[in-house]
């Protein structure tokens, strides 16, 4: 099983589901036999995961349960454990399907169940796409004359990083290839993105004002 938070969870079908996992099965059989059966309705499960695991992959076991028909055609519960193996590189909305996984009734074909990544907030990267943006504050005299930002890695490197430039309200520094990986090729990634939030000091002495006038110039 991968970390941040993954492992196992329990989950019913039919109605009968622990912590919310799914909403209610759909309706059933319907009245009777029919003589070409139909399947039950798709049953769709959000399937919540770090930024950390969609970035290097995990594995996650997600334990259910549901009614099946024995050999006599009556229904019995069983439970089951589905293995669904997380990809470096997927992103939110990425389905991950299991035919047939849903109960059994008379007649009919028993539901898919289908899992949609989600992703978790993170504490320190949002994610655009296949970039990873991160946010530093700094006070304005760092940002007229340059600073250095340290950043951990969602696999937990320590990268350091020299701003030389001005930087304004609306200036980007990219770090190529520090995103998130290209899930159809993991050996590529997306760009990092550093933003800034400047402090500006809510006033000024005359003395401090007259100072950069001096030094930038009127």
């Amino acid at each position: 099983m991968g970390g941040g938070g993954s492992g196992m969870r329990n989950a019913r079908f039919g109605g009968m589901f622990d912590d919310d996992m799914f909403a209610s099965y759909g309706e059933g059989g319907g009245g009777g036999y029919q003589s070409a059966p139909r399947k039950g309705a798709l049953i769709e499960q959000r399937l919540p995961c770090t930024l950390e695991e969609l970035y290097k992959g995990t594995t996650k076991k997600m334990k259910i349960s549901r009614e099946i028909l024995d050999a006599s055609g009556r229904t019995a519960p069983v439970e089951e454990i589905l293995t669904i193996n997380i990809k470096p590189g997927w992103k939110k909305g990425t389905k991950i399907t299991f035919q047939e996984k849903g109960n059994e009734h008379p007649n009919q074909v028993p539901s898919d169940l289908v899992f949609i990544v989600d992703e978790k907030a993170h504490r320190t990267f949002t994610r655009d796409g296949n970039d990873l943006v991160f946010t530093h504050k700094i006070p304005l005299v760092e940002a007229l004359s340059g600073c250095i930002v340290h950043i951990t890695t969602l696999d937990g490197r320590n990268l350091t990083i020299p701003i030389n430039n001005v930087i304004h309200p609306d200036y980007e520094e990219i770090v190529p290839k520090e995103g998130m990986p290209i899930s159809k090729d993991p050996t590529k990634k997306g760009n990092l993105r550093i933003k800034f939030d400047i402090k500006f000091p809510a006033r000024l002495t005359s003395s401090q004002k007259a100072g950069i006038k001096e030094l930038l110039g009127s």
